[in-house]
């Protein structure tokens, strides 16, 4: 049930990566266009700005891909060093650690938001950008991150209690030596 749970989360967050990385795609066309025209002295102006919301938007929605593609930075100084049980024991208390960050970032991003929808709050900027509509799916991308990771923090505690260590690897291991296992 966990692993069926986890490949479709994982189906699921390569579609928002490939929506993420479309919208990528389309800031670099918008900025490279702004290069070229400023070459001919005229811009479109704002490139900076939008390219900051980009990376915002992507990196809040792109996090849950990169949970579940077991791509998160690891330092596994002490997990290397034991056998099964002792590395899916660190897997999780890594996964618990990280979701409790993630739920309070999350947590902590709403009054960000809430401020700016309230106050009507718009970008210190040529473009006066409305923050809401660039911090309305940035919070949403950390919900989702701490949706992601409590689902998976669930499933590699499952996973553990039933002494399935090596699936607990699969979900919530370290990339690297799931390499070296192929």
């Amino acid at each position: 049930m966990e692993l069926v749970m986890i490949k479709r989360l994982r189906a699921l967050n390569r579609g928002v990566a490939l929506c993420v990385g479309f919208g990528l795609l389309g800031c670099a066309a918008f900025v490279l266009t702004d290069i070229i025209m400023r070459q001919i002295g005229t811009s479109l102006g704002g490139t900076e700005e939008i390219a900051g919301y980009a990376m915002a938007l992507a990196t809040s929605w792109g996090m849950s891909f990169t949970l579940l593609e077991l791509g998160h930075v690891r330092i596994d100084l002490l997990r290397t060093r034991f056998q099964s049980f002792g590395k899916a024991l660190f897997d999780v208390f890594s996964m618990i650690v990280m979701t409790g960050v993630v739920i309070t970032i999350a947590i902590k991003a709403w009054p960000v938001v809430e401020r700016s929808l309230t106050n009507g709050s718009r970008a210190n900027t040529p473009l006066e950008t409305p923050l809401a509509l660039v911090q309305l799916p940035w919070f949403a991308g950390w919900v989702w991150f701490a949706v992601m990771s409590t689902l998976t923090t669930v499933a590699a505690l499952s996973l553990l209690v039933k002494r399935r260590y090596s699936d607990t690897e699969t979900i919530a291991g370290a990339f690297a030596e799931q390499e070296m296992l192929q």
